[in-house]
């Protein structure tokens, strides 16, 4: 199993790159977001991979983080996620973005990313609630929507788990807190939230 893989970036052509490793090139697929952070080529490049064996043929995919790597081993476990689709979410959502809309239960939200109908969200909501509260999903990875800071939203709805609430309550409670919120103040008007319901 190829872990970890470390080189020169030879190519960068979406959704593909090359990473020439000690005289051999790599290609690996890359969701967006890892797209966004790697460095011009012909720099030095470290990227958290997946390698899938088939019959046909040997994939290797390629993540910025380590954390994007799991969110995206966690994903094609489910039934109906194939790796293309597992991109496409991780391209559309950061990681905190997507265990916030999983741990509210945000169809909708989920429902935008392409690819990606009612169904198959429900179903990721289904078979995801309550794997991602383990992961450290803050990973520094920008996402490519315009929200509230992901990593404030995540340490709020960290500390509202750490207090007793489930997912879906402390989801809730941090949905609609506005961009630029502190964390000890977002904590406050969540608690707020959860107070009057």
């Amino acid at each position: 199993m190829i872990g970890r893989l470390s080189g020169t970036l030879l190519e960068k052509q979406p959704p593909h790159v090359v990473v020439d490793a000690h005289g051999v090139g790599y290609e690996l697929d890359v969701p967006m977001s890892t797209l966004y952070v790697l460095p011009a080529v012909g720099a030095k490049v470290e990227l958290f991979t997946h390698l899938v064996v088939r019959e046909d043929a040997q994939l290797l995919y390629g993540f910025a983080s380590r954390v994007e790597r799991d969110l995206f081993r966690e994903l094609i476990k489910i039934s109906g996620i194939g790796a293309k689709v597992a991109l496409a979410i991780l391209s559309g959502l950061s990681g905190d973005e997507l265990a916030l809309a999983i741990a509210s239960e945000d169809v909708a939200r989920l429902s935008k990313v392409p690819g990606i109908g009612k169904k198959t969200a429900e179903r990721l909501v289904l078979e995801l609630k309550g794997k991602l509260g383990g992961l450290p999903v803050t990973g520094g990875v920008p996402s490519m929507t315009a929200a509230a800071p992901a990593g404030v939203n995540n340490d709020i709805l960290h500390a509202l788990l750490a207090l007793g609430y489930n997912e879906r309550e402390a989801g809730a409670a941090i949905k609609d807190l506005p961009a630029g919120t502190e964390v000890s103040d977002g904590i406050r008007q969540a608690l707020k939230r959860l107070a009057r319901v």
